[in-house]
């Protein structure tokens, strides 16, 4: 074999290995996905740790594996800050703040605003360009695995949401940082009483800045203005009708219309793709109108078509949809008319369900058991839920310990999830091929 075939067979392996790593990361279950992707960038871009802020149900989902340190001493308001600094289809190399200090990192953001971050990035820059195109593919999988999980999901996410509750934690530890500092200032007998009013006059000042930053920051991460939610809506569905005969018109929200919970603004365009894809094989459809509204209390969809009219919401194709809906407490309705099209209509509420008003029997609750729960499932902490009852923490904490172990949960999470697919009512659904959600 002359030198160029050998050179060519060679080249050929390698392009043959690189697409089946690729592959084995895009049908990994979603919680391998970030560590058979750092394998499969290790070669590419060594690194000690990886982190991906993915985008989902709760607006971003953080995964890690690598240097303990790193993943665990990364903020998710440090990342988010980096994810809005970056923009689509960018990458930089440039140092992240942790608990231990600065490090060193690769940073990528995929087209569809997922963030990659590689620790202690080794070589040049030369295969940067090519690790953004791998993490765009990837990342596109993460938003699909989520779209395609059950709605079980969006339950928890709608009253619990472990990002937000995450974020909102590290706010409150900027707050105490803050005032810790003031108080060590006015207690000071180094400072004289001027000396102590300037410093503690200043720290003040650059606290309120700070901490107004940071609370944009936990809001901005945990909400989506509905405009921007809408025009990530309209990139989505670019690919999905870009080779069909089928014409899709988009009518904007208002601009001043009320931000959306992360998690509405994921089912939302989820509940929209889905219907897409369900007229866009239709050889009898060939214009689809989109419209958002929003009326400050509900997020309104309003999607209609030119078909025959033969859709309704029992339709198989739309099962899914239907069933993301009622996750999210929303209602869905259907105007069909022959010959005429169908209009599709979802009504969003944009504020979590109601408190527990009682608990079934067989949960073995007391009443005032049932007052802490109905609290805690609406993001109540301990202190609060104690005030708003009139009784102390530590005996609010012992009703809390109590309801975990009669619903059988270890956190607040896990009761708030069981309430909402356990309570009278509720609706229940389950993955089509009997496999459980583990979430990406």
């Amino acid at each position: 074999m002359s030198s160029a075939r050998m050179d060519l067979a060679r080249d050929s392996a390698g392009d043959i290995a690189l697409l089946r790593g690729l592959a084995e990361v895009l049908t990994s279950p979603p919680d391998l996905i970030p560590a058979r992707l750092s394998s499969f960038l290790e070669p590419l871009i060594g690194h000690s740790a990886l982190v991906l802020l993915v985008a989902d149900a709760t607006g971003a989902q953080r995964e890690g594996v690598g240097a303990a340190s790193f993943v665990d001493g990364v903020s998710f308001l440090a990342l988010d800050e980096w994810r809005r600094m970056l923009g689509p289809g960018h990458t930089r190399r440039g140092p992240i703040a942790t608990n231990t200090g600065g490090v060193e990192t690769f940073q990528a953001l995929s087209g569809n605003g997922a963030l990659l971050v590689l620790a202690d990035p080794s070589g040049s820059a030369s295969m940067d360009a090519t690790v953004l195109q791998v993490w765009n593919i990837v990342a596109l999988r993460v938003q699909e695995l989520a779209d395609s999980a059950s709605p079980d999901y969006l339950q928890l996410a709608r009253a619990s949401s472990s990002v937000r509750m995450e974020a909102l934690t590290e706010l409150a530890d900027e707050y105490s940082t803050t005032l810790e500092s003031l108080l060590a200032v006015l207690r000071s007998t180094t400072l004289d009483d001027r000396a102590a009013r300037q410093t503690a006059t200043r720290l003040a000042a650059e606290g309120m800045v700070h901490l107004r930053t940071a609370s944009d920051r936990v809001r901005t991460f945990t909400e989506e203005p509905v405009t921007t939610a809408f025009e990530r809506l309209r990139d989505d569905l670019r690919p999905l009708v870009r080779y069909r005969d089928i014409d899709v018109q988009f009518v904007e929200p208002p601009v001043d219309g009320r931000a959306l919970p992360s998690e509405i603004a994921h089912g939302a365009r989820a509940v929209v793709r889905g219907s897409i894809l369900a007229l866009v094989d239709r050889h009898d459809v060939s214009r689809v109108r989109v419209q958002w509204d929003c009326d400050g209390t509900n997020l309104l969809i309003n999607v209609r078509d030119d078909g025959p009219g033969d859709l309704s919401e029992e339709s198989v194709q739309l099962r899914l949809v239907r069933q993301r809906v009622l996750a999210l407490n929303g209602q869905l309705s259907f105007e069909a008319t022959a010959g005429w099209g169908t209009e599709m209509s979802v009504v969003m509420p944009l504020d979590p369900p109601t408190a527990l008003a009682a608990a079934p029997p067989a949960w073995d609750l007391a009443p005032r058991e049932t007052e802490v729960l109905s609290l805690l499932i609406a993001g109540q902490r301990n202190r609060e839920i104690a005030v708003k009852l009139g009784i102390s923490e530590n005996t609010v904490k012992f009703h809390v310990a109590k309801i975990f172990r009669k619903l059988g949960v270890t956190t607040r999470a896990e009761a708030t999830a069981f309430v909402l697919a356990h309570r009278p009512g509720a609706p229940r659904f389950g993955r089509a091929d009997g496999v459980a959600y583990s979430g990406t």
